[in-house]
């Protein structure tokens, strides 16, 4: 009965209240939805503590501890991050730390001239002083992740020097592209009549066409160094196998990752006839820096110990090595380039504009009723930036919940049909020892709960690619 009481009680708030409350429960009904998922792939970490029988012809014991560690670390400290998070958001609501936000942004506007006509100025202020504030609160997480945990499985290369240059130069980064979008986009709103969503909609496709057409030429060299491949035969296979499916290559890179992590990762972007592919210098063996550093110390523990302890060395140095090899790479890019025939990429640009164009229809549709902006503190004002906020952030979270989970399922299927494509090159016995170099060097956990696979997985687990691949692996 009491249960029944609260809802009764609920129905009979104001519908601004309703509103408010209704997106906190929400949100902790998705917050504890994660923790049970979490709790369930945790205890697999703590329970399966030996190699199974299934993965003992590809993963040795040592290699499973590290990876069992390593994730345990990273699930305690994404509990409490996400707790932190949750907790958060949680006060911000409720002690009005979005309307208390805007009206100090409007002070400062004051101070500078403007007054409340000038309200995309004010916009502007508002979310340099948001993304100012979650870049503080999430600063001392992000340094404890960088410097901790994968400094503890030796994956962070950084300095603190470095990691703080970096941080201020993203922000600094972010800035120059969220405000003039986000101006230009409030403006079009504010213009575009009765098909504003429409006007809107064009706008963000056409930005995030160009943001992906110019970031790895522009953007992210600010942050990584970006080299040629240098001549050779793996760019002349790369070449050989671009030229055979069609994908108009233009220019192979690699990109200098080691100085940051040792996590590794090959990419493909552009548009039309002008693609690049980026490699990591960590996913190329011989450009690893990791393995220069192990032939060094083989080489003197080699002077020291003498010829007699050199199988031992070299049997060492091969457990170590980080990496793959050139026909592993080429399997790697196999996969990838599938991912472009199948025309995955396109399917997913279409479906994420879908979305979007829905996102803006629906915005036009609700921006005009006021108990929203009511139930988050608003009452005498509706200001643009703030009814984007509210019903993209708030009023659109479960309908993005099953949104994210549907495009996770269809993420694991194309990554299945791109393993098939690698197969139909010829790929199959490479791919396969690929995919398990990389989840050695990364460490990756083999072992998954169901559920949670299932939910959060876009890309399915190692085992299930691997069978994959078996069933039709060429000798």
């Amino acid at each position: 009965m009491g249960m029944w009481a609260s809802l009764d009680a609920m129905w009979e708030m104001p519908a601004e209240k309703r509103i408010f409350w209704a997106v906190l429960l929400f949100s902790w009904t998705v917050y504890l939805w994660e923790t049970f998922l979490a709790q369930r792939q945790r205890r697999i970490y703590k329970t399966t503590t030996h190699v199974p029988p299934e993965l003992a012809q590809i993963m040795d014991s040592e290699t499973f501890e590290k990876s069992r560690l390593y994730q345990l670390d990273k699930s305690t400290f994404s509990f409490w991050s996400g707790l932190y998070s949750e907790v958060e958001g949680t006060l911000i609501l409720l002690f009005g730390g979005i309307p208390y936000l805007w009206r100090l942004s409007g002070r400062f506007c004051g101070y500078a001239g403007f007054g409340p006509e000038y309200e995309i100025i004010q916009s502007l202020v508002f979310l340099l002083l948001a993304t100012l504030f979650s870049a503080l609160t999430g600063l001392p997480w992000s340094l404890y992740n960088t410097f901790v945990i994968e400094e503890k499985h030796g994956f962070n290369h950084q300095t603190l020097e470095f990691f703080m240059k970096d941080a201020i130069k993203k922000f600094i980064v972010t800035q120059c592209i969220l405000l003039p979008v986000s101006s230009l986009l409030l403006y079009i709103i504010k213009i575009g009549g009765d098909y504003f969503f429409i006007y809107a909609w064009l706008f963000t496709l056409v930005v995030s066409l160009v943001l992906v057409t110019i970031y790895a030429d522009y953007i992210a060299p600010l942050f990584d160094k970006f080299t040629p491949l240098p001549e050779g035969k793996l760019k002349q296979e790369i070449e050989v196998m671009a030229k055979n499916i069609d994908f108009p290559l233009t220019k192979v890179y690699v990109v200098e990752g080691s100085k940051r992590s040792s996590h590794s990762n090959a990419y493909f972007y552009g548009f039309f006839k002008n693609k690049r592919i980026v490699l990591f210098d960590t996913l190329l063996e011989e450009y690893s820096v990791l393995n220069k550093d192990i032939q060094e110390e083989s080489g003197m523990e080699s002077r020291n110990d003498g010829e007699g302890d050199s199988e031992e060395i070299k049997a060492k140095v091969k457990n170590k090595k980080q990496g793959c090899k050139n026909e592993e790479v080429l399997a790697v890019l196999g996969h990838e380039l599938g991912h472009w025939k199948l025309g995955h990429t396109v399917k997913n640009i279409i479906i994420s504009q879908m979305n979007s164009f829905l996102c803006f229809f629906l915005f036009a549709v609700l921006i005009g009723r006021k108990e929203l902006f009511a139930a988050f503190g608003f009452y005498d004002c509706q200001p643009t930036l703030i009814g984007l906020l509210i019903i993209f952030q708030f009023i659109f979270s479960p309908y993005n919940e099953v949104l994210s989970f549907c495009l996770t399922v269809l993420s694991r299927r194309f990554e299945f049909q791109a393993d098939a494509f690698a197969k139909k090159l010829g790929k199959a016995k490479d791919l396969y020892s690929a995919l398990i170099k990389l989840n050695k060097d990364n460490l990756g956990f083999p072992v998954s709960d169901w559920l949670f696979s299932m939910w959060h997985y876009s890309h399915p687990p190692l085992l299930e690619r691997l069978q994959a691949l078996r069933n039709t692996k060429q000798d």
